[in-house]
């Protein structure tokens, strides 16, 4: 049996949840209103205050949704309540970010200046203190889109291992390698 399936999601006050008749759960929070499709063999309950995820066989299917959907409507449930933060650093001379509304603007050492265009669902901003390098705070109460954007940042140029210089996560450790040995 699924252990992270089986354990129940305490519904924090302030917290509604629907299920409809074509298994789509809808949770709403203080801090927005999250929509999710569940497999029509997965079943989602709201008893007593916790909400409660059951399959109904031991199938190797039900087993890896049951985990899946349990996870999925936890992290709806935190993300209307207190929502999800992700911070990228961009380190290397000259690497720059700036943003506008819905809009990134990154200079990354490329000939150009990478412009882009953020979903309307998550907050940036971005901060360059003297003698740090510069930052950017993304918040989102999805944590899936949150995370594919923050991935997306990073993409544009990952950090290399010998200076350690591109996008990293504000916690990520690069592993760095030696370069050439001098002649011998």
């Amino acid at each position: 049996m699924s252990r992270i399936g089986k354990k129940p999601i305490t519904a924090a006050t302030g917290v509604t949840l629907t299920v409809s008749p074509s298994n789509e759960i809808t949770v709403k929070g203080p801090k927005g209103e999250l929509k999710l499709a569940v497999d029509r063999d997965i079943k989602v309950e709201l008893k007593d205050g916790t909400i409660e995820v059951t399959r109904p066989t031991d199938q190797i299917r039900h087993r890896a949704l049951h985990g899946l959907y349990r996870s999925l409507v936890a992290n709806m449930v935190t993300g209307v309540t207190e929502g999800f933060k992700k911070d990228l650093e961009l380190v290397g001379v000259g690497y720059r970010a700036t943003v506008t509304g819905q809009e990134i603007d990154l200079a990354l050492g490329y000939s150009h200046n990478i412009i882009l265009q953020l979903p309307k669902e998550i907050k940036a901003s971005a901060t360059a203190e003297k003698g740090k390098n510069p930052t950017i705070s993304l918040e989102s109460i999805d944590k899936q889109l949150l995370g594919q954007v923050a991935a997306k940042l990073r993409s544009l140029r990952k950090p290399e291992p010998y200076k350690g210089k591109g996008v990293r996560y504000k916690d990520e450790e690069v592993r760095r390698k030696a370069g050439k040995s001098a002649g011998k």
